[in-house]
């Protein structure tokens, strides 16, 4: 009795705070800076607890048979509460968000709740459904993505400039990659989980290993395992590399404005990457290749915004991060375990669809005002009286 009369009395004064708060209103209406701090920090949380449990779940999957309440799931569950609870505030009361950010952030949440049910029958009906690449996971992914999109619209539009703008920026762009590159970890995983087999110690539990050779009708033999864990063509993961993972990156640079911000938001990852691999491994979970060579690409992108003309930029960025993304992972895989490599060649492919997909990254960014000088300019001009 004691505690609960403990927790009420510490309630009472945030529940005093909030209630004047809960009003319906119009996105963009003018937004208290300690409410708007409370809030996002809120979405800092939730994505933290999404990823953990995302980073947990990739590996769980390459151990143990699914279980809908696998711990992974109910981590993951626990951002998804918060971030769901944010959205309602958002959407309800119009605080923290222009109306572009809401209906981004409603949208994504929408398609992400969507999903989780149309995934839970998925799987009732084909089981494992063995590869990250599905429509149902597709589905989560791009509800996450329209999410985080929308959060960081809303943190860029309204967040006061200084340092803590540029580091959340920041934060919720590694959020974004994180998502993003979610799916091609699959392939990361995979290769790990076939040289286990070829050295004589599955990672993977005989019943998982049973379950999905049952699945493709097969024997439990190295051609199920390699089905099993490389599932997409081989050219996917350096086409994903090339073309969804730069450009990403070269969002965060326009938008976060420092030089380096591209090579900061893949180092952080990177970072995130290389210190959750010996904590799954010591908790007897299976490893993964780390993306190391996606630096380069980052690099790139960073040098590229030397260049003044947009156009330019996205081309000459387009081929400097095909050649640099390529090269890198070749040298990587001399050392580390990395997805199969494709011939030079198929990387013309990437190299095109990242120009494609830069050259209309730069109109939109222009046509949105979304880089880092185009918010200044407006903070100066408001200041100026």
């Amino acid at each position: 009795m004691k505690s609960v009369e403990s927790l009420r009395r510490r309630a009472t004064p945030v529940i005093e705070w909030a209630l004047p708060y809960w009003t319906r209103g119009k996105a963009g209406r003018e937004t208290p800076e300690d409410l708007f701090r409370l809030l996002y920090l809120g979405w800092l949380v939730a994505f933290s607890f999404k990823v953990l449990g995302a980073s947990w779940d990739v590996s769980w999957h390459f151990k143990w048979l699914r279980d809908d309440l696998a711990p992974p799931h109910l981590l993951n569950s626990v951002g998804t509460a918060i971030a769901l609870t944010l959205t309602i505030i958002h959407l309800y009361t119009g605080y923290g968000v222009d109306r572009t950010a809401q209906r981004l952030v409603g949208w994504g949440t929408g398609i992400f709740l969507t999903a989780v049910p149309l995934d839970l029958i998925n799987h009732r009906i084909n089981g494992l459904d063995i590869t990250s690449w599905s429509p149902s996971h597709m589905m989560l992914y791009f509800g996450t993505f329209l999410m985080v999109c929308g959060v960081i619209r809303g943190w860029f539009m309204g967040a006061p400039t200084g340092r803590t703008r540029t580091m959340v920026l920041g934060g919720l762009f590694v959020f974004l990659f994180e998502n993003v590159w979610f799916p091609a970890q699959h392939q990361e995983y995979g290769v790990f989980g076939i040289a286990a087999w070829d050295g004589g110690h599955p990672e993977a539990e005989p019943t998982l290993l049973q379950f999905a050779a049952d699945q493709m009708g097969r024997a439990v033999d190295r051609m199920m395992v390699v089905k099993f864990s490389l599932p997409v063509p081989d050219q996917v993961y350096p086409l994903y590399a090339a073309a969804a993972a730069v450009i990403v990156l070269v969002f965060a640079r326009a938008m976060i404005g420092r030089m380096f911000a591209a090579t900061a938001v893949i180092g952080v990852y990177i970072a995130y990457r290389t210190l959750i691999w010996p904590l799954l491994a010591l908790a007897d979970f299976p490893r993964s290749s780390v993306p190391i060579f996606l630096i380069a690409g980052a690099l790139a992108v960073d040098l590229a915004f030397l260049i003044r003309i947009p156009v330019l930029r996205a081309l000459a960025g387009s081929l400097a991060a095909t050649v640099l993304v390529d090269q890198a992972l070749r040298l990587q895989s001399v050392a580390y375990h990395t997805p199969p490599l494709v011939p030079p060649m198929t990387m013309v492919i990437g190299g095109l669809m990242l120009a494609v997909l830069w050259v209309g990254g730069e109109w939109a960014m222009s046509r949105y005002r979304l880089r880092a000088q185009d918010m200044e300019a407006v903070v100066s001009a408001t200041a100026t009286p």
